[in-house]
């Protein structure tokens, strides 16, 4: 493992010789490496090596053949029918078939999935046909259903792993069996996560590289050292800080590189439980809005990487309406008539209120640094936070079971508002155990019924027109906190090639990748 001193380098690990390894990273161990449970990006870019979509997207967004080989839609829009791989087995050996499909997407993903959820719940049927032919039938038409199949949405999971069993207790949820191009070998606590060739992948020729380490690297100044000194071959998103990036894109042996993330669109955010109050009432949201100045966050914090969000639909994604959005600068004197308005006045000390801020595990990164200012901004205007360190898991647990006050995250559009950005605000995806859902508790009825319509909408405009609204109401009511439009970068040592392959970047494995230079 590290050594416990900042940037000191790797001790003893087993497989530091160079070869045909491939040497990642990660800043916090994850709390499961059951893909559907815990979607996050660490766990996306560990699993998506392991598991395996019906789809991929190319570079230009238009799905591609993965497990699923070909597919039809019925001109009405209404059925689609999957043509899956033949001859594809699980790590296990078990054959593939069109029984993992409808298990996964009609009872795994569906119940833990807050993402692909919403597309599921659009179906009226999922079945199979034959053994590798599966029909998606929908209640009506849902124009972003095949950008849900990627697979950082809606991974095909192995029913005779899962059926039957509880999805959160399953002791595979540690030892993952996939049809990916790697299968998992070793979980080190403290250390490691390996992954092994799959000798019997279902493409011919691949992968390329015969092992993948990722490396527990817990503090910043460990992970820059680490690329510097090539004991690591790639960094991903959220591995180095932006506080020392400029170092490595200055590396001549360091490609940096802002493609990979472009199917993600992604917005840094705070949560607060809006079951509880004062953040219940939106002058409370609003006030706390006023009270940060996140152009201060991008530029200072964040330093410069990014820009201000102003909504819950990125700038630069499609149906964004900047007309539409409510805005709220950076104006501490409004915040606190805000406050004083609905009755949070001044108390002993000047403090108003005081709450908790559960942060997300991120290694004293952006997430951290952005917390501390947060709490900095709120005292600024009578409002005391108490900051709360935790782990992935119990940052899980604790969300997901609605256990907070308020929380920082960052969460993705992934292609489309109807896959990555409804299910925060729809009152059906409040589900308790269920992080990067609806935990905050928002319910509005007029936008759960725009996403139902959104989501079905044929023409253009018309989907433009009810996505306009929603940023109107959503913006006014500060749904969510949102405070920047993250801009991601990879680093990568010179000898890796072929990285990532779409924009659902190293979500979709490095089945592709190759080593210069391996022996």
């Amino acid at each position: 493992m590290l050594g416990a001193m900042a940037g000191a380098p790797f001790l003893s690990l087993p497989a530091m010789a160079r070869g045909n390894i491939l040497n990642a990273m990660m800043p916090a161990e994850p709390g499961t490496l059951c893909y559907p449970l815990l979607n996050t990006r660490l766990v996306q870019q560990i699993c998506g090596n392991i598991q395996e979509s019906l789809l991929l997207l190319d570079w230009n967004f238009k799905p591609q053949p993965n497990l699923a080989r070909s597919y039809t839609i019925t001109p009405d829009g209404l059925a689609y029918v999957f043509q899956l791989q033949p001859d594809v087995r699980w790590h296990d050996g078990h054959p593939f078939t069109a029984r993992d499909v409808v298990f996964s997407c009609d009872q795994m993903l569906r119940q833990l999935n807050p993402r692909s959820r919403n597309a599921f719940n659009n179906c009226q049927s999922i079945r199979a046909l034959d053994k590798l032919t599966v029909e998606f039938r929908l209640k009506q038409p849902f124009n972003a259903f095949l950008l849900s199949l990627m697979a950082s949405n809606a991974p095909i999971m192995p029913a005779h792993i899962y059926e039957g069993s509880d999805y959160r207790s399953n002791p595979h949820n540690f030892s993952p069996i996939g049809t990916g191009p790697f299968k998992f070998a070793r979980w080190e606590r403290g250390q490691y996560i390996r992954l092994t060739r799959n000798p019997d992948y279902w493409r011919p020729g691949f992968p390329k590289i015969d092992d993948i380490y990722f490396r527990i690297c817990p503090t910043p100044e460990q992970r820059m050292v680490a690329m510097e000194t090539g004991a690591v071959d790639i960094a991903l998103a959220d591995d180095i800080d932006t506080v020392v990036s400029s170092r490595l894109r200055a590396n001549p042996h360091i490609v940096a590189s802002t493609h990979g993330y472009e199917g993600v669109g992604e917005i840094a955010v705070l949560e607060m439980n809006q079951r509880r109050w004062p953040f219940s009432d939106r002058r409370f949201r609003q006030a706390f809005m006023h009270a940060l100045d996140r152009d201060f966050i991008v530029k200072a914090i964040n330093f410069g990487q990014g820009k201000v969000a102003s909504g819950p639909i990125p700038s630069a994604a499609p149906y964004y309406d900047g007309q539409a959005v409510s805005r709220y600068p950076y104006d501490p004197n409004r915040a606190r008539a805000l406050l004083d308005e609905m009755g949070l006045k001044p108390g002993a000390g000047g403090v108003r209120h005081r709450f908790s801020f559960l942060m997300i595990p991120d290694g004293d990164g952006i997430q951290t640094r952005g917390a501390q200012y947060v709490r900095q901004a709120a005292s600024e205007v009578g409002l005391d936070i108490e900051l709360q360190s935790s782990d992935w898991a119990s940052f899980a647990h604790r969300t997901g079971n609605w256990d907070f006050d308020m929380d920082n995250n960052s969460y993705g559009e992934y292609g489309d508002p109807a896959i990555g950005t409804a299910r925060f605000f729809v009152s059906s995806n409040i589900r308790k155990g269920v992080p990067q859902s609806n935990i905050q508790g928002y319910r509005n009825r007029e936008v759960d019924a725009l996403f139902a319509r959104a989501a079905t909408a044929i023409a253009p405009r018309e989907a433009q027109e009810i996505y306009s609204r929603l940023q109107q109401i959503l913006t006014r009511d500060v749904a969510m906190l949102w405070l920047f439009e993250r801009d991601p970068m990879l680093y990568y040592n010179r000898r890796v090639h072929d990285l990532v392959t779409g924009p659902n970047g190293p979500t979709d494995g490095f089945g592709h990748t190759w080593l210069s230079g391996a022996a």
